[in-house]
């Protein structure tokens, strides 16, 4: 009997502490846990995340397999997938001509191979300070003529 009596208190001692408080004041925490619903108007709309690099096309990877082939890198017939022998051979590519040596495709060894653009893994051009002052009249327009 005494066992049956203990369950009961410690229930209703469970049940008093899980109630809600029902005084006016509430403590900080109980303040910022309130959430308030949006309004539609209010919702921002998602923003679409930036498009990363795509993968090469076969005719692209072939373009490069023929690149590194003239090189004396890639032994056989560009086949347009980038496989085992294709990274080896970027990598003896790379190695060769003093890039860091990962097997992946990227601008610098493009500009190598001949396949880049000029502006290859160069940053943003930078506007260069001049210590000139500007063309300004030294002397005040006369007024203009009635």
């Amino acid at each position: 009997m005494r066992f049956r009596t203990w369950l009961y208190v410690l229930g209703a001692v469970l049940l008093v502490s899980a109630a809600p408080s029902v005084s006016g004041t509430q403590t900080p925490a109980a303040q910022t846990s309130v959430k308030k619903k949006k309004s539609t108007s209010s919702r921002s709309k998602r923003k679409s995340k930036p498009v990363g690099q795509k993968v090469p096309t076969p005719d692209r990877i072939k373009e490069i397999q023929s690149a590194l082939q003239r090189d004396g890198s890639y032994q056989g017939t560009p086949t347009g997938k980038w496989d085992d022998a294709t990274v080896e051979a970027m990598k003896n590519y790379q190695d060769k001509n003093g890039l860091t040596a990962t097997g992946k495709i990227d601008a610098l060894t493009l500009n190598k191979l001949g396949l880049g653009s000029e502006t290859a893994g160069k940053g943003a051009p930078v506007p260069t300070t001049s210590s000139a002052a500007p063309n300004t009249p030294s002397t005040p327009s006369a007024p203009a003529a009635q």
